[in-house]
């Protein structure tokens, strides 16, 4: 995919990156009716220019494999409220069994977090025809000229199913399946349009603990089983050269002691049918996690594209930190096979900012500066 026949290690990130500070306070205030919002021809125009500068600073310091940031959304997940129609009940109750264990701890862990959380009370449709396109014309203005390949990242029904619960469909599966029916609409555009498209699956991993006590685990296992064939009909058609997925375990700074093993869900998300897997690999609790890759059998045409940069520190990696992890894990797989990308998203929600905007710009400039010194070593 990304990888090929590459003569030095790519570069990518997971979306998400800090927007304008004026635009996130407009999405907050539009989320909580508690200060002005621009009128919606100025939103429209800070958006665009939003998606201009992240998309010209990503290529500046030298990303491979760039988006636009998520600077029209408000979150990564809760996006989808406003594209889909069948959200206008009460909100739910979103746990984190490591966090219920540690309550002095909550309010650090998530501070800045704003979005509302609906829960579906309707039928589900997709009605973000516009927005969308929005998205990607936005992106295709700014992406031209710059000769990087670019991705847009969208909701997976299972992450969807997590922040925006169901008291409408008689079934978590019924719910499920009408999410990616609807949600089918965006992959479809986003490759559609020439761009690559990343799913959001934090289903598939953090979805054991976003409960309390957290999932058994081999009822969790049949649990994502499920949400990776509902996913792979929601992407039939599309080639899965042009997919690439997205596991984490919840990017906020915790204890993460409730997380299930990369090992134990491996076999099950390497099922989906896409081209390449991101996935958590630089902070402390998942960060040996390389070593599951020298056991478990990956399927031949998937690209690695590992963490190793971690989005809940605002420690700056040393370059040679990032070399080694890049090293690391193409000692297992093959160079050719690993893209160097980050733990999550820089910004997963508009006020949600665990790293400072000027640190975690930096932390890509590590990013970039360790994949070069890593292929120096691999190419020599």
């Amino acid at each position: 995919m990304y990888a090929g026949h590459a003569d030095r290690i790519r570069t990518t990130h997971t979306g998400s990156l800090p927007r304008p500070p004026e635009l996130s306070q407009a999405f907050a205030n539009r989320e909580t009716g508690a200060g002005p919002v621009p009128p919606a021809g100025t939103m429209a125009s800070m958006i665009a220019d939003a998606v201009t500068e992240v998309t010209g600073r990503q290529a500046a310091i030298g990303i491979d494999i760039v988006s636009d940031g998520e600077v029209g959304k408000i979150g990564y997940s809760t996006y989808v409220k406003e594209r889909l129609s069948g959200f206008g009940g009460e909100p739910g109750t979103l746990a984190l069994a490591d966090l219920d264990d540690h309550p002095a701890f909550t309010e650090r862990a998530l501070a800045g977090l704003v979005t509302q959380m609906p829960s579906c009370d309707g039928p589900v449709s997709y009605t973000g025809q516009q927005a969308i396109q929005v998205d990607l014309d936005n992106f295709a203005k700014a992406l031209a000229g710059t000769g990087r390949r670019g991705f847009i990242p969208a909701a997976s029904p299972g992450v969807i199913s997590i922040f925006l619960q169901n008291r409408y469909y008689p079934s978590d599966d019924a719910y499920l399946e009408a999410l990616a029916e609807a949600m089918a609409v965006e992959y479809r555009a986003i490759t559609d349009a020439g761009f690559d498209l990343q799913l959001d699956c934090p289903d598939l991993a953090m979805g054991r603990h976003v409960q309390s006590p957290p999932a058994d685990r081999d009822e969790f296992i049949r649990q994502i089983s499920r949400h990776v064939e509902v996913l792979n009909h929601a992407v039939e058609g599309i080639d899965p050269d042009r997919i690439r997925l997205h596991i984490c375990w919840g990017n906020y700074e915790g204890p993460h002691h409730h997380d299930v093993e990369l090992g134990e869900i491996l076999p099950i998300v390497t099922r989906a049918n896409v081209g390449a897997l991101c996935f958590e690999n630089a902070n402390p609790r998942h960060a040996h996690e390389w070593r599951v890759f020298q056991d478990i059998a990956i399927p031949d045409s998937l690209t690695l594209i590992p963490g190793v940069i971690d989005t809940s520190s605002n420690y700056i990696e040393h370059p040679d930190l990032v070399a080694e992890r890049i090293i690391r894990l193409a000692g297992i797989v093959g160079r050719d096979r690993v893209v160097a990308g980050t733990d999550c998203g820089l910004s997963t929600f508009a006020t949600f900012l665990p790293v400072l905007p000027s640190i975690a710009w930096e932390k890509l400039r590590s990013l970039t500066e360790g994949a070069n010194r890593a292929s120096k070593f691999l190419w020599t």
